[in-house]
């Protein structure tokens, strides 16, 4: 089988983490991104689908190990709010400006909105790491309300990066090769606007010593 090429931009550094670790760390990095650990969850999961869209994993098997992860994560992160509170939110709020004013306007919003701001919030970077821990800290019911909600929100998930992300690897040396001449075009267009900028100053300050008056 041959060797993938090297994955564009922020996927590569995850490329040999996929390699080596597979579907473990698909579900662990997944899970912790749910409940506020800093990790990426979001891009390791596109990167196993562009391995399973080359042939190098089962897509089944990374949708059903990301829907996994997701789906515990949240529900973990649930539990932390759900004990935690109020209290927990306000605590770790400060950090991000949530005051208590804020707290209490996002607690009339999820009663009125709950289960659709469970789903979208999966879409939604910071929202994503944040909603398990939120709806647990409102009280929101877990199984009538929440469980539903977080499972359909993470099944669009999980189905719209695989499937993005799959397509993606079953093209991966056409993407490689237009993301490496795009690449290079950008280095290009920076080093002439730089020249640019350098010759116009250099130009400048001549005509400042030479008297003459700006243009």
């Amino acid at each position: 089988m041959s060797a993938l090429p090297p994955l564009p931009g922020i996927f590569r550094p995850l490329g040999p983490l996929v390699s080596q670790d597979g579907y473990l760390a698909v579900g662990g990095l997944v899970l912790l991104e749910d409940f506020g650990v800093p990790v990426p969850g979001e891009t390791i999961l596109v990167v196993a689908a562009v391995f399973a869209g080359a042939g190098r994993l089962s897509i089944l098997g990374v949708a059903l190990v990301g829907f996994a992860g997701a789906l515990v994560g949240d529900s973990v992160g649930y539990l932390i709010g759900r004990l935690g509170g109020r209290a927990l939110v306000l605590r770790l709020g400060r950090f991000v400006g949530l005051t208590e004013r804020r707290l209490e306007e996002g607690e009339a919003f999820v009663r009125r909105h709950g289960a659709p701001v469970v789903i979208v919030a999966r879409f939604v970077e910071g929202l994503r790491q944040a909603n398990g821990i939120l709806a647990g800290a409102l009280e929101m019911p877990w199984l009538t309300r929440f469980l539903p909600a977080n499972a359909l929100g993470a099944a669009l998930w999980v189905g719209l990066w695989t499937t993005v992300g799959s397509l993606a690897g079953q093209h991966l040396d056409a993407i490689y090769g237009a993301v490496v001449h795009a690449e290079l075009a950008a280095v290009v267009v920076a080093v002439v606007v730089l020249a640019a900028v350098v010759v116009w100053r250099v130009r400048r300050r001549r005509r400042e010593r030479a008297g003459e008056p700006p243009r």
